[in-house]
């Protein structure tokens, strides 16, 4: 559905070059609302040299938007793979919104070049050493209170968690993306992007790297989270067993979220879940 020009109605804190050229020829593209998530409204903005994606936090969740601007900036500047940011600012509602470029649809299937891709894409992330660029600016967040937020309505997740976390000593030492997955790498021919940084923060990359290979697991197969989970230790150098501890508590939140009705749901879904559980050491299957 075309819905007119919505950047003439955003008071932009910041803007690129290319926002700026953008606004001098305004009269020349329009918006089409695509598929939006729980958290924002996203919409495409059609010019005629090149697309955008606009994205509009008009629902409960309210992100540090400056930040992740700034997070762009500084990975797109580095030639990692992410959209190059645009502009950010608020809507006449007060609602923060960020302009990207648009860089094509959700990666729909893997091969293992692909797999591999996607590890050293991570991987080269999480090298990246971004405190040179944003300094103390870089969110930092308490784990728990982050990524399991209303766990004291889940008190057998809670005390296994804590237990877990004692475990596995958990070292912020890098940006993580905190939700990297396939719905969150877009492809255009060769070309892989990774977008929403809503959740990046200073971080473990082991936990990084174990939620995205429980995500695979559930959302792909078995088959291709043990080859992406191969492919992971290869480049991180990492021992199979210490990151069944990390995938361990990433399938705790994804249990949690699963709870609380914020992941689709199916019978392979619980199917896979359970999977997990009665392979994971650490998980049993009373947790569903």
């Amino acid at each position: 559905m075309n819905i007119g020009n919505p950047l003439r109605e955003i008071n932009w804190v910041e803007k690129s070059s290319t926002l700026e050229a953008l606004l001098k020829h305004e009269g020349s593209f329009h918006a089409v609302s695509l598929d939006s998530g729980l958290e924002a409204e996203v919409m495409k903005i059609a010019a005629p040299t090149a697309d955008y994606i606009l994205k509009v936090w008009n629902k409960a969740s309210k992100p540090n938007v400056h930040a992740q601007y700034q997070i762009l900036s500084a990975l797109f500047t580095n030639g990692s793979s992410v959209s190059e940011p645009v502009g950010w600012g608020t809507d006449r509602n007060g609602d923060s919104t960020l302009l990207t470029s648009y860089d094509g649809m959700p990666v729909q299937s893997v091969d293992q070049r692909k797999l591999t891709q996607l590890v050293k894409i991570l991987a080269d992330i999480h090298k990246l050493p971004l405190e040179d660029f944003m300094g103390d600016r870089l969110p930092r967040y308490e784990f728990i209170d982050y990524f399991f937020p209303r766990i004291e309505k889940h008190p057998d997740i809670r005390i296994l968690l804590e237990e877990l976390l004692q475990r596995a000593d958990m070292k912020p030492s890098c940006l993580i993306h905190g939700d990297y997955h396939l719905g969150n790498i877009l492809e255009t021919e060769d070309k892989l992007t990774v977008i929403d940084w809503t959740n990046a923060q200073w971080g473990d990359p082991r936990y990084d790297v174990a939620w995205s290979i429980i995500i695979m697991w559930i959302f792909a197969s078995e088959e291709q989270a043990a080859a992406y989970r191969a492919a992971c230790c290869a480049e991180y150098r990492y021992e199979e067993h210490d990151l069944e501890l990390f995938e361990a508590i990433a399938c705790l939140r994804g249990i949690m979220l699963f709870k609380a009705n914020d992941v689709p749901i199916d019978h392979r879904t619980i199917s896979r879940f359970r999977s997990i559980l009665s392979k994971n050491e650490y998980l049993n299957d009373q947790l569903l």
